[in-house]
């Protein structure tokens, strides 16, 4: 029998997308912003935000900072408290 928690979908690939599009950012630029070469920016976002890829901790931090909201909020699966956290930082 699988486990709870095995059941869960991880929530940093769907909070990203949400929090660069709410920063009004494209793939590329947000990439960019966190420090990544731009021939591969664009790339290696869409396969983080498709769960393709997960980022280290170090990238998600840095992306955290760039889109100024708490590294937290990526990995928060309860989504009316990932809202609480990201509402707060603004």
């Amino acid at each position: 029998m699988a486990s709870h928690a095995s059941l869960i979908e991880h929530p940093l690939p769907k909070r990203l997308r949400a929090a660069r599009e709410r920063a009004r950012l494209s793939q590329a630029k947000l990439g960019t912003l966190a420090g990544m070469d731009p021939s591969v920016a664009s790339e290696r976002m869409n396969q983080y935000e498709r769960g393709v890829h997960e980022p280290k901790f170090s990238v998600v931090a840095t992306i955290a900072a760039v889109l100024e909201v708490p590294t937290a909020y990526f990995y928060c699966v309860e989504d009316d408290l990932a809202e609480e956290l990201y509402s707060r930082a603004r």
